[in-house]
């Protein structure tokens, strides 16, 4: 059976939208969502980064990310930045992961009806990357031993 998820306050699959609050600290800083990271690394190294990094929202950061150009390499780095960042996110948030890694082999699909790269887009014909992403991750956490898996110290908040 495929999972489809969305929004981040669906359960119990929820927490695999990039707006659940789930937060995790990456590159030395605090991230209160995976959307938060994801947007701000559009300008690395730009004061812009840090306002987005620091809105009360995850849909006001992914305004702020939406309101300039970004970074020139951005469609080459992109899904590598979505990947970490939803990497980290589970790897912090043991209870999160369990769900993750509960799906076993099954399709994971984000049905976003207007969003044909990370979602299943309208027609079901989307790239559905951010699924790939999660199912990429749930193998990650499966083929690691928890030695392997955790070396960085983890952040409860």
């Amino acid at each position: 059976m495929t999972i489809y998820f969305f929004s981040a306050n669906e359960e119990p699959y929820g927490c695999f939208c990039n707006f659940s609050p789930h937060g995790f600290e990456l590159d030395g800083l605090w991230w209160s969502t995976s959307e938060h990271y994801y947007q701000a690394q559009k300008f690395p190294g730009m004061a812009h980064a840090e306002t987005i990094r620091l809105a009360k929202t995850p849909a006001e950061s992914a305004k702020l990310g939406h309101a300039l150009p970004h970074r020139s390499d951005w469609k080459q780095v992109k899904y590598s930045v979505m990947r970490r960042a939803v990497l980290r996110k589970f790897e912090i948030h043991e209870d999160i992961r369990e769900i993750l890694l509960n799906t076993g082999d099954r399709m994971i699909i984000q049905k976003d009806m207007g969003d044909y790269y990370w979602g299943c887009g309208q027609d079901g014909s989307g790239n559905n990357h951010l699924g790939e992403i999660l199912m990429e991750v749930r193998v990650a956490f499966l083929s690691l031993s928890s030695n392997d898996m955790f070396q960085e110290k983890r952040i409860v908040r």
